[in-house]
């Protein structure tokens, strides 16, 4: 208990009063059940999958959103940090932070506002640094999901101060760098299928990408390998070329892929495997 609300406080999901508690209870339980050799001047590893995910609460976020615990504060320091995992669309409310936040974008598009400024888009591998104080919103894009670790510190208990909803007209806002407003970019089913098919559109938007790809039981990253495994063995070129791009957005190395179709060689058989060998190779060579 002590772990996990400690975590889910580093990456802004409950507010202040909860966290003074668990910081509380958890000084208790660590005097009373510390053994005399001293583990705290050890090495300590959360192995991953140790920390079970939940769900972004309402209350602080639209939309789909997935946490993963990764660490806890522990004493001297006053930082801790977790992974967060939002769906095409989702984002925080706005908020602020009493020390500041880095956020490190490790998987897809995302968007990252500050009060009075513009909507600036944020992909993987840039790092946001955000002041203490200051008035701010993150989340994903409206056609992709992204995932950012989030590393802040507590001042007396607390590490962020939740504010109002982003309405959709804030969240819908020019980007930076983007130009004049326009249109959103339609999804990859609304490319498909347009209005032709718009139960079957609704439901691959709102229901395949937008509930169970957010689904905290597994990432994002993961499920990109589910797929295109299966997609691999049963020979689609076509679904898997855009699952590839999905997949290396969400995280998956050109290693893992090739690794992952040399696996399935063998069970899946050699045709299938040169045919997802050829298509993984247009896909990761391009930017």
């Amino acid at each position: 208990m002590r772990l996990y609300a400690a975590t889910i406080i580093s990456v802004s999901l409950f507010v202040s009063g909860c966290a003074l508690a668990s910081r509380a209870g958890a000084a208790s339980e660590s005097a009373a059940s510390a053994p005399t050799s001293g583990t705290e001047s050890q090495i300590q590893i959360a192995r991953s999958g140790s920390q079970p995910a939940r769900t972004g609460p309402a209350e602080y976020f639209t939309g789909s959103v997935r946490i993963d615990p990764l660490f806890e504060a522990h004493d001297p320091s006053h930082t801790s940090g977790g992974s967060v995992t939002f769906a095409p669309g989702a984002r925080t409310v706005w908020h602020t932070h009493p020390v500041g936040q880095i956020l490190i974008v490790t998987a897809g598009i995302g968007r990252v506002q500050q009060g009075g400024g513009a909507v600036e888009e944020i992909r993987r591998g840039d790092v946001v640094w955000i002041p203490a104080g200051l008035k701010h919103w993150h989340g994903a894009s409206p056609t992709a999901a992204m995932t950012v670790i989030g590393i802040q510190e507590d001042r007396d208990g607390k590490v962020v101060d939740w504010l109002e909803p982003v309405s959709d007209t804030e969240y819908s806002a020019p980007v930076q760098g983007q130009g004049p407003a326009t249109a959103a970019q339609p999804t990859t089913a609304q490319r498909l299928m347009g209005d032709f098919a718009p139960k079957l559109r609704e439901l691959t938007d709102n229901v395949l990408f937008g509930d169970v790809w957010a689904r905290p039981d597994l990432s994002p990253r993961d499920r990109s390998l589910v797929t295109i495994s299966a997609l691999i063995a049963m020979n689609r070129p076509d679904q898997l070329r855009s699952h590839l791009v999905r997949a290396r957005d969400n995280g998956v190395t050109q290693a893992e892929v090739v690794e992952v179709i040399t696996h399935l060689a063998f069970y899946a058989g050699w045709p299938s495997a040169v045919t997802a060998i050829a298509v993984a190779k247009d896909v990761f060579q391009k930017p």
